[in-house]
């Protein structure tokens, strides 16, 4: 049991890798290649590597998924897409924009879905989860798709705002210190409302790692 414990921790763990790995690459490369003076031409360079190195560690976190971890989730595989997309666009074009907008449409699109799945009464947060949460009802799926659809919906506008209020590099430091807490403080908040709808007491400390992935 402790065995199977300690593989489903790590499993978990290496899920938020996959996730916000990739992020973390374009920060670290956009850091290294950015002007010392600043200057326009420098940024967009800086940008470009950052973007190209943002696809490849997406690439690689998807084909991890699939490999170490036996699964690639459906919303992985939409943001891998997006992010190869939108990255070859802003690499072609030299502008941001295009991979500032990738998150923007991952969160309005699961947002939508999961909202359209409850307006005709099904759980879709339970098929991308993959029934993760044992013993939680019908009633208590449906209550979690529906709030991470307004909660997908409401990091869709945030990010639109803090793209039109900061430059490129605070929008990026805001991946990590304004998205990532607001996601994991939002899944802790979930916990009532599971325990209330079945979720065993023993199995809440799983709820903060098996969130919906974020399509950092």
């Amino acid at each position: 049991m402790a065995e199977a414990e300690t593989k489903k921790a790590a499993s978990s763990w290496l899920n938020v890798a996959v996730d916000y790995g990739p992020l973390l690459v374009f920060l670290g490369v956009y850091k290294w290649q950015s002007p010392a003076e600043p200057n326009p031409v420098g940024e967009v360079a800086a940008i470009i590597a950052g973007t190209g190195a943002f696809m490849v560690a997406a690439v690689a976190a998807l084909l991890f998924s699939k490999f170490r971890l036996d699964k690639v989730s459906p919303m992985l595989w939409f943001s891998t897409a997006l992010i190869v997309g939108f990255g070859s666009l802003t690499i072609f074009f030299g502008d941001p924009t295009f991979v500032q907008l990738k998150p923007t449409i991952i969160y309005a699109s699961f947002g939508v879905v999961l909202l359209a799945g409850v307006a005709m009464g099904r759980a879709l947060l339970k098929i991308l989860l993959e029934a993760a949460f044992e013993g939680l009802t019908d009633e208590g799926w449906l209550k979690l798709s529906r709030n991470w659809g307004v909660f997908f919906l409401v990091l869709a506008v945030l990010n639109e705002v803090l793209r039109a209020q900061m430059d490129f590099e605070g929008w990026l430091w805001a991946k990590i210190w304004v998205f990532l807490p607001l996601t994991f403080l939002f899944t802790f908040l979930q916990i009532p409302m599971l325990l209330k709808h079945g979720l065993s007491f023993e199995e809440q400390d799983d709820v903060l790692k098996d969130e919906p992935p974020t399509g950092a």
